[in-house]
């Protein structure tokens, strides 16, 4: 993923957000988990930015959107231990989507601050106009 690729999410995401009149943070992860973009709207919780991040983290290393995990980890998931057995920032929250090219893993993009389903929605929206 290049950094025009980061910044062509953030402003999807944003632009979307802000449509919605919903304050958000975004975070843009490169294939290797590297941040490539971030931005927070004045606005939005403080905690969103975290949120995001982790959001972005867990779609990437899992190759999945965050809103397909929900259901996996919790208590009668068969995933329900994942959550606390590694120590890494895992968030099973909707709002964090992988960014595919050519059929390869690129990146991800993750949201905070709306409703899940709403940082969900401003994701996808991104990885479709990158598309």
């Amino acid at each position: 993923m290049t950094t025009h690729d980061a910044e062509t999410l953030l402003t999807a995401v944003r632009r979307a957000a802000d449509a919605a009149g919903v304050a958000v943070s975004v975070t843009v992860l490169d294939a290797g988990g590297h941040p490539l973009a971030f931005r927070r709207d004045d606005r939005a919780v403080l905690i969103s930015g975290e949120t995001s991040t982790r959001k972005a983290y867990t779609a990437l290393q899992l190759d999945s959107p965050t809103a397909d995990l929900v259901d996996l980890v919790k208590p009668d998931g068969p995933f329900h231990s994942l959550t606390t057995a590694l120590d890494r920032p895992l968030l099973f929250i909707a709002g964090g989507v992988p960014v595919h090219r050519d059929g390869h893993l690129i990146g991800a993009v993750g949201v905070g601050g709306g409703a899940p389903e709403q940082d969900h929605a401003f994701a996808a929206t991104a990885t479709a106009a990158l598309a």
